[in-house]
């Protein structure tokens, strides 16, 4: 079958990559920090709006600050990480819209309706954590996601005072395939998947 882009491609976005559990000591630069946010933030989000908030943390003193919220199976693996990304979501994005939003006033639809500003939040940043991990795959990094965390600890001590709330963490930079675990099933198309 031909597609868009080529079979290497798609083997290092979905095919070959593989979540990490290991790190090699090589570093992750901020100007490829500053490239993948560029490639991700054009994944798109309902009316455009972005909740997505990055914390990248690349230093000791910031992983020293992120021990304490890990379970205790995920310490070493975000003590050993080049990166680990703490995904949350701002729950004031609507604050944004005229700007991201300009042609109508998606502003007021949020505005007041606590539940639709935490579902659409939660979504879209979800959506661009996700953007990330296929931007960064695309970039030549490796991944290695986790939400083994207490998030109200993580969200006390990155985001205190702020409307910003935690999703979930993501190490980053350039995998030891020793901590690759075997390839796990999924599921098959007729077990997970309908045409009507």
């Amino acid at each position: 079958m031909h597609h868009a882009i080529p079979d290497e491609a798609l083997d290092q976005l979905f095919r070959t990559a593989r979540t990490q559990n290991k790190w090699q000591a090589k570093p992750v630069s901020p100007t490829l920090l500053h490239a993948l946010y560029d490639l991700l933030r054009m994944g798109p989000t309902s009316a455009n709006c972005s909740p997505a908030r990055f914390v990248f943390v690349t230093t000791d003193k910031g992983r020293e600050r992120l021990k304490p919220h890990l379970l205790p199976s995920n310490v070493s693996k975000v003590m050993t990480a080049p990166v680990t990304v703490i995904i949350g979501h701002d729950l004031a994005f609507y604050e944004k819209l005229p700007e991201l939003f300009p042609h109508t006033d998606a502003k007021s639809w949020f505005v007041g309706n606590d539940q639709l500003i935490q579902t659409t939040a939660f979504r879209n940043g979800t959506l661009q954590g996700a953007y990330l991990m296929m931007a960064a795959r695309s970039l030549g990094l490796d991944c290695g996601p986790m939400s083994g965390f207490n998030n109200a600890g993580v969200d006390q001590e990155f985001f205190a005072n702020s409307t910003v709330k935690s999703n979930f963490i993501c190490g980053l930079g350039y995998g030891d395939p020793s901590g690759v675990f075997a390839r796990s099933p999924r599921l098959p198309f007729d077990e997970a998947c309908q045409i009507v």
